[in-house]
């Protein structure tokens, strides 16, 4: 089973997601994002697979979202394709796309709901929250 994780490692949701994607017993496909941005073909096919648009996945923290104005409704979802390409760090992360489904995954434990294996036991975050061992059916 593929399963692909558009990562950053200096995220805390992206570190925390991936950790449980290894708990569940899956070794999945790795992309630094920032690195390695998507195509546009496949960052419109993730969005498609989500259900959302452009303006639901643009990350604001952190980003040259404000000095962009990318808030303003001038811009068109092509437009606003255009800046996440041009600027990565826009897209909102970490997005996972396993056969079961794609989603962006914040919290981290919204991963869960895709994998094969959602049942890895408890599960303590770097912070310390602790997401409990989910039942079995």
């Amino acid at each position: 089973m593929t399963i692909t994780i558009y990562h950053n490692p200096a995220c805390g949701t992206s570190r925390n997601t991936l950790a449980m994607i290894r708990q569940s017993g899956e070794e999945p496909e790795v992309i630094e994002y920032l690195k390695t941005p998507p195509s546009r073909k496949t960052l419109v096919d993730l969005m498609k697979r989500m259900g959302m648009g452009p303006r639901e996945l643009l990350r604001q923290k952190g980003t040259p979202y404000a000095e962009l104005d990318l808030g303003s409704p001038k811009w068109t979802d092509d437009e606003l394709i255009d800046f996440m390409l041009e600027h990565p760090i826009l897209i909102n992360r970490p997005i996972v796309a396993t056969p079961l489904g794609v989603k962006l995954c914040r919290p981290s434990e919204a991963v869960l709901d895709i994998l094969p294996n959602p049942h890895i036991g408890t599960f303590t975050k770097e912070d310390g929250e602790v997401v409990p061992a989910r039942k079995t059916a």
